[in-house]
């Protein structure tokens, strides 16, 4: 079974990125218990501090359904509407991966 690897690009409102990082912690803290969650990293743009990339690796179908339907996830969804002004996401699978959780 393939592991499910996410991509997403996060524009904040103008302004808005120190909050959008807030209301990642708050996530990061529940997702740091998922037992199928490899990797969740939140990279922040050098040139623009309101765009975001998170970079998410799960073991499989199952772990990523499951972080989809989390508490956590329903939580952080209405934190994040009046904080992000767009998203941009792709799913797949690692095709070629070093380092843990490759």
């Amino acid at each position: 079974m393939p592991k499910v690897a996410v991509l997403a690009r996060i524009r904040a409102k103008e302004g808005k990125g120190d909050e959008v990082v807030a209301v990642f912690k708050r996530l990061l803290e529940q997702v740091e218990k998922e037992a199928g969650t490899l990797l969740y990293a939140i990279n922040r743009s050098n040139d623009d501090p309101n765009v975001f990339w998170v970079s998410e690796l799960y073991a499989d179908d199952e772990a990523f359904a499951a972080h989809a339907g989390s508490e956590a996830m329903a939580e952080a969804g209405p934190a994040f509407g009046p904080v992000i002004a767009e998203t941009e996401l792709i799913l797949g699978e690692p095709v070629l991966t070093a380092g843990p959780g490759g």
